[in-house]
């Protein structure tokens, strides 16, 4: 009798690759019943594809466009077009700095997963650490939800939260919550999984 079909995951990612690290991890131990079919980034010196490729999963990086913050209808279209070629189920956005809009949402619609540096709603956009420590919060923590056309607004799946501690640097928040991240994110992942929660998974 053969094994049921892992679920295939397609991570994007723009940095060093540190949460794609811990997936991979997570699914080597067991904690996470998936596979990861391809790496995706729109920068060529990203870490994380060299973390892919240490791992033999084959990657893809996306051509240049005009725009620092999003991509152009044609090159979402392209990276849509990779990930059906790789038969992924879910995908997985690890420190991917593009703004998705409707042509891939469209293509992949409520499967596409995101993970952001603060308890949403609240600091949505870019270094949620800084602006939780501006506002002089007394903690913060990471959210993973699914991604919908409004930025940081999808419908959250799981939180975490982190003490803010005094003293704290932006250096020293933005680490612990990183750690917070690398739990939380596989574990939803597999919550995911298990309830089938997007259309699309294999019956």
């Amino acid at each position: 009798m053969s094994s049921p079909k892992r679920v295939s995951l397609g991570v994007l990612g723009s940095g060093r690759g540190s949460n794609f690290a811990a997936i991979l991890a997570s699914i080597a131990s067991g904690r996470l019943a998936a596979s990861i079919s391809v790496v995706i980034s729109d920068r060529e010196d990203a870490g994380i594809l060299e973390l892919a490729r240490e791992a033999k999963i084959p990657t893809v990086v996306l051509r240049k466009g005009r725009f620092r913050t999003w991509l152009e209808p044609e090159i979402e279209e392209e990276l849509a077009q990779s990930l059906r070629q790789f038969r992924v189920d879910l995908v997985v956005l690890a420190g991917f700095l593009r703004v998705l809009k409707g042509p891939f949402l469209a293509a992949y619609p409520g499967r596409v997963l995101n993970i952001h540096p603060s308890l949403l709603p609240a600091f949505k956009g870019k270094e949620a650490w800084k602006q939780a420590l501006a506002a002089g919060a007394v903690e913060t923590g990471c959210t993973v939800h699914w991604v919908d056309l409004e930025v940081d607004s999808g419908p959250i799946l799981g939180q975490k939260k982190v003490p803010i501690l005094h003293g704290d640097t932006p250096e020293s928040l933005h680490a612990r919550i990183q750690e917070a991240e690398h739990l939380l994110y596989s574990e939803v992942i597999q919550r995911v999984i298990e309830r089938k929660l997007w259309q699309g998974i294999p019956s």
